[in-house]
């Protein structure tokens, strides 16, 4: 039941307006890629809006075979520098959904 002075087509034009704000926010993400830095640019990776890791570059200088560990910490960091920033987009593109005054 919805509150005294409620209408309901006004309330379903709201929902159809957010919905598309929600599809449009959705495609303007999954066009978009995100690259993420470790160690000053030694490990530079590259993710989809959608979160898949795209492309990894790694610079001649952040090998070293003694060190393996390293490496693998500054991919890591990489990788997830540019996640974070898929995180942050998508926040920033979605419309506030919980704004429908019930």
């Amino acid at each position: 039941m919805l509150p005294e002075g409620m209408d309901m087509n006004a309330l379903l034009q709201q929902a159809q307006a957010m919905q598309a704000q929600l599809e449009q926010a959705q495609q303007q993400l999954a066009e978009s890629t995100f690259t993420g830095t470790a160690g000053g640019d030694l490990v530079i990776a590259t993710v989809s809006g959608q979160g898949m890791l795209t492309d990894l570059k790694i610079s001649p200088e952040a090998v070293d075979v003694d060190d393996l560990d390293s490496l693998s910490d500054l991919i890591i960091a990489a990788v997830r520098d540019a996640a974070s920033q898929v995180t942050e987009r998508a926040q920033s593109l979605m419309p506030d959904l919980g704004g429908m005054g019930l």
